[in-house]
């Protein structure tokens, strides 16, 4: 069949069924049909007009849909995730109102705070998110004690968590304010509770974690469970893997509304 159009998993995710790893296993086990033949390959794409059936039951499927992506300001205190078995607040709770079934890219811890993308591609969240692209993804965090030259050097180096060298991080301080020091912390990939791990490895226990930057798409003026929609030129440059603009100026603006 022809490459365009919408992945068949995809198309199965849209219409509610399954998640799109389960539409690739129903596919694999020859259980969807396309126009009454039965599909094995994943990558297969729809076309208007193709007649979809999953287990013997037409599916009514939607074409391709318009990309959004969201910046959404994740207040503390909240679950990166639709639902909580806890029963603690998440970020559907300050989902943006759009018709496309959003989810989250990425995560940011419960006590965290700061830019969370949210988004309808999965392909484009997995182009984000996966450490391969090293998207850098920048915090101001503030951690008890005096930070030591050296230890940003074996930050630099690559901090090892579970016995395994991780890639190369930038910290550096911006202030201290008696046995506290303000850094802004710069990572390329995502590790769970990074930060907090490696921070506490060096001696300097977390007490806030506030992210403002995700490749070039930063918070701008939001306030905790704000979001905004990204225009076409942001998206490009995100995908794109553009530079952010210097840091310097970006911790010197966000930098004095977080204490």
């Amino acid at each position: 069949m022809t490459t365009r159009g919408i992945r068949l998993q995809k198309a199965i995710s849209q219409a509610g069924l399954v998640s799109r790893r389960r539409a690739e296993t129903l596919i694999g086990e020859g259980r969807v049909k396309v126009n009454g033949r039965v599909i094995a390959a994943p990558g297969t794409c729809l076309l208007p007009g193709d007649r979809l059936e999953v287990d013997g039951r037409t599916v009514t499927w939607a074409g391709p849909r318009a990309t959004e992506v969201w910046a959404l300001y994740k207040p503390r205190g909240c679950v990166t995730t639709l639902h909580d078995p806890e029963g603690r607040p998440t970020v559907q709770d300050h989902l943006p109102r759009s018709r496309q079934r959003l989810f989250p890219v990425g995560r940011l811890d419960y006590d965290a705070e700061g830019l969370l993308l949210l988004t309808n591609d999965g392909e484009l969240a997995q182009r984000i998110a996966h450490p391969a692209h090293a998207v850098a993804k920048v915090y101001l965090v503030k951690v008890k004690g005096l930070v030591e030259r050296e230890a940003l050097a074996r930050l630099a180096r690559g901090p090892t968590l579970a016995g395994r060298r991780r890639r190369p991080v930038r910290a550096r301080v911006l202030h201290t304010l008696v046995d506290k020091t303000w850094l802004e912390v710069t990572l390329r990939e995502g590790v769970n509770r990074q930060i907090k791990k490696m921070f506490g490895e060096l001696g300097y226990p977390v007490l806030k974690i506030k992210r403002y930057r995700i490749g070039p798409v930063t918070l701008e003026d939001m306030k905790p469970g704000q979001s905004r929609l990204l225009g076409k030129a942001e998206v490009a440059r995100l995908v794109e893997g553009s530079p952010a603009p210097a840091s310097a100026d970006a911790a010197g603006e966000i930098g004095p509304t977080v204490s």
